[in-house]
C-alpha cells in the first residue's frame, strides 16, 4: 500500500476539487472533499467558502473524529460532522467527496432513490442511491442520516441537497460522484422511452462482489 505525505494528499483534494468544478458537478464553492490521514484518526477536508482552483495545500484543514482542528487555520467546512460520522461508521472508507450534481440532485428533491440500472453502479455503488432523510445541512442529524442511508454502499443522496459519494481512495469517490450523475441521467432517459429495467439484489451483489474481487490488476 502506497503512504503519501500530508502534502500530497492535501494536493490531491484540491486536484479532486478542480475536476469536481470542471466535470460541472459543483458550482462555485459548493460542495467538499476530505480524506482519511493513514495511520491516524485524522482526516483532511476542504475549509469552508473557498475557491477550489485557488485552493493551496495549507487551506486545507486537518481535524480529529471529535471535530477539532488539529492543523490549519482556516474554517473547515460546515459538513464536517458529516465526513467524520462516516469515516467512524465505515473503516473501508478512506475518502469521500460531496457533490449537488444537476441530475442526482433531481432525484434528492424529489426524495427518489436511484435503482442499480447499470452494472457498473452496481459494481462501484454496490446498490440503489437511497436518500437520506432531510435535516439542516451541518447538522449531526444530518450526518445521523445519511450514514443510516448509506449503509454499506458508496453513495447517497441528501434530501433536498446533493450526492454523498465514498470510497477506497480520493480517486475512486471522484469516480462514484461522476458516475450517480451519470446513473441519474441514464435512468431519467430511460423512464422517458418507456421501462426502465432495473438489476436485481442477486445480480447486484453478484456484480458487487466480483468487481471487488477481481476488477483490475493484481497486485503483486
Amino acid at each position: 500500500m502506497i503512504i503519501h505525505s500530508a502534502v500530497q494528499l492535501k494536493d490531491q483534494i484540491i486536484q479532486v476539487g478542480k475536476k469536481l468544478v470542471d466535470a460541472q458537478l459543483v458550482v462555485g464553492t459548493w460542495g467538499n472533499i476530505s480524506c482519511r490521514v493513514p495511520n491516524h484518526k485524522n482526516y483532511h477536508i476542504t475549509p469552508s467558502g473557498m475557491i477550489y482552483h485557488q485552493l493551496k495545500s495549507e487551506d486545507i484543514v486537518t481535524m480529529n473524529f471529535a471535530g477539532e482542528v488539529v492543523e490549519g487555520d482556516r474554517k473547515p467546512s460546515s459538513e464536517f460532522i458529516l465526513h467524520q460520522e462516516i469515516y467512524k461508521a465505515r473503516s473501508d472508507v478512506g475518502a469521500i467527496v460531496h457533490t449537488h450534481s444537476n441530475y442526482a440532485c433531481s432525484f434528492a428533491v424529489a426524495q427518489e432513490r436511484i435503482p442499480p440500472v447499470l452494472e457498473e453502479a452496481a459494481q462501484l455503488i454496490g446498490g440503489p442511491v437511497e436518500v437520506a432523510r432531510y435535516a439542516p445541512p451541518g447538522s449531526l442529524k444530518l450526518a445521523i442520516h445519511g450514514v443510516r442511508a448509506l449503509e454499506n454502499r458508496n453513495a447517497v443522496l441528501l434530501a433536498n441537497h446533493g450526492v454523498v459519494a465514498v470510497g477506497r481512495s480520493l480517486e475512486e469517490a471522484f469516480t462514484v460522484a461522476v458516475l450517480v450523475e451519470k446513473l441519474a441521467q441514464v435512468f431519467l432517459n430511460a423512464k422517458s422511452l418507456g421501462t426502465a429495467h432495473v438489476l436485481n439484489d442477486v445480480e447486484t451483489k453478484n456484480l458487487r462482489e466480483s468487481f471487488l474481487k477481481h476488477y483490475g490488476q493484481s497486485k503483486k
